[in-house]
């Protein structure tokens, strides 16, 4: 069984807008995190219908980058809210897990679109097949931080 950890958390108020470092973030369940463009409404897919309360990646995606096609792709940069460390993201669609004590299901994988390449100037897009992180739901809210665990329920 593994046992991982929340690293960074960010959000954005509309969609293109810089995103902001947090140390910790409420989460309400069925909306998002408050403040976040999603929660708000505001995001650039904000209209599609899906799963997209919270959004995750793998900060070893991050290090992979860096390592074999030398592009340093910082975790404020790639648009997603949580980044964690030692989290099989792909293998939680349809599982149910938590962030500290948040309750989140895994949604769908998170497809990489050339709009991250539009606002970060660089390549990343083909690069992230796979790779771009989860987007869930929020099952049960509450409050999460840096440093918080990430486990399988149940």
């Amino acid at each position: 069984m593994w046992t991982g950890q929340l690293l960074d958390i960010h959000t954005s108020p509309t969609a293109g807008c810089k995103m902001e470092k947090l140390s910790s973030a409420t989460l309400i369940a069925g909306a998002g995190i408050a403040g976040d463009r999603y929660q708000q409404g505001t995001g650039k897919y904000s209209q599609i219908e899906d799963i997209r309360d919270v959004t995750l990646i793998e900060i070893e995606t991050l290090e992979a980058l860096r390592r074999d096609h030398n592009i340093c792709l910082a975790p404020e940069e790639h648009r997603r809210n949580l980044t964690v460390r030692d989290v099989p993201l792909n293998h939680l669609v349809g599982k149910r897990f938590w962030v500290g004590d948040v309750l989140l299901l895994g949604g769908r994988l998170n497809t990489p679109c050339r709009y991250l390449d539009l606002v970060t100037g660089k390549s990343v897009c083909d690069l992230l097949k796979h790779r771009s992180g989860l987007n869930c739901a929020i099952i049960a809210g509450g409050d999460i931080k840096v440093g918080d665990a990430v486990k399988l329920s149940g």
